[in-house]
């Protein structure tokens, strides 16, 4: 009988791409299984199959069971993975990158390692959020300062837009309910927008803590990531399933979200943003970290890299070692 221990690893070339994947899927009071290169899903009205490299983020609601089967399958393929609350979505577990290439992570250890290329990363993701500026030669502390009375307008012209009132910023951490629907409704997008970002990030290669604006968490890369279409997605969005109702705002921001992200093809361009971040337009354009080949090499001497796999402490010709990754 075949075994998941058998089954031979699936390669880069065999994963579905990360722009071309659902954004996420949203799964509760269920029992959460494998078969074959599928995860299925039993609940009260029967099985249902999804095919898990076609999945970015699979977020685990309340009542949720999975085995380690499935979550071995999840992690093959590279979907990440978040055990979610009753209202609220967090992110605590993910899967392998689906590229084997470290392009993308040594570009943005290289990036964040100086601190001019770092304020040059932070000044780009501002444009990226607001083309209609150029924030050459703006301090730190002047991007913070923009970005917050930005942040303020555009809670204001989404108020007017919808007619729904706005009387400022309120969420407490644990406490989906003790804020309005509109409160609610921007959290669940901000967390909903966090675990796809940590989906993307991961499935790259990059490092999830080494942020250019955010600094000193974990996650602060993604925070990053996720608040570039901050203003242009969420909020909006939150806005909008707040005026429609003030009943049930979480699920339907989620299902909302979902809807607006596949419209957009967002993760496609969550893609592409993160390349131009770290690699600058032009070697964006020629990078396809997902078709990177399955290489390994040593360090040598003068920035040079030397082929793997071989013993360098005789002379002449090199013996070659059985490697195995």
């Amino acid at each position: 009988m075949t075994t998941v221990s058998r089954r031979a690893a699936l390669t880069p070339r065999q994963l579905t791409r990360t722009g071309e994947r659902l954004s996420f899927v949203y799964l509760e009071r269920c029992v959460v299984h494998r078969d074959a290169n599928a995860i299925t899903v039993e609940d009260a009205e029967g099985t249902t199959h999804i095919p898990s490299a076609t999945i970015g983020t699979l977020l685990l609601g309340p009542g949720t069971r999975i085995t380690h089967q499935a979550m071995s399958v999840l992690g093959e393929t590279g979907s990440a993975v978040c055990w979610v609350g009753e209202q609220g979505v967090r992110y605590y577990a993910g899967g392998r990158a689906l590229t084997r290439s470290s392009a993308l992570a040594e570009a943005q250890a290289v990036q964040w390692a100086n601190i001019r290329s770092r304020l040059g990363v932070a000044r780009a993701m501002y444009r990226l959020r607001f083309p209609d500026e150029d924030p050459a030669g703006l301090t730190r502390h002047e991007l913070l300062g923009r970005e917050g009375r930005r942040l303020k307008d555009c809670y204001r012209a989404q108020s007017a837009r919808t007619g729904v009132p706005w009387r400022g910023r309120r969420y407490t951490p644990g406490d989906f309910s003790s804020g309005d629907a509109v409160n609610q409704a921007i959290t669940a997008a901000a967390q909903c927008t966090y675990g796809i970002a940590h989906a993307v990030v991961a499935s790259l290669g990059c490092s999830p803590a080494l942020g250019f604006v955010h600094s000193g968490h974990e996650l602060s890369f993604v925070l990053d990531i996720a608040d570039l279409y901050k203003t242009e997605i969420g909020i909006p969005l939150a806005f909008d399933v707040a005026a429609e109702d003030e009943e049930d705002v979480g699920s339907r921001t989620r299902r909302a979200l979902r809807d607006r992200i596949n419209e957009t093809s967002l993760l496609d361009r969550c893609v592409n943003d993160i390349k131009k971040l770290l690699l600058g337009k032009e070697m964006a354009a020629n990078t396809a970290t997902n078709d990177a080949p399955d290489v390994v090499t040593l360090q040598s001497d003068g920035g040079q890299e030397v082929a793997a796999g071989r013993n360098y402490g005789g002379e002449g010709d090199f013996d070659v070692l059985e490697t195995t990754w």
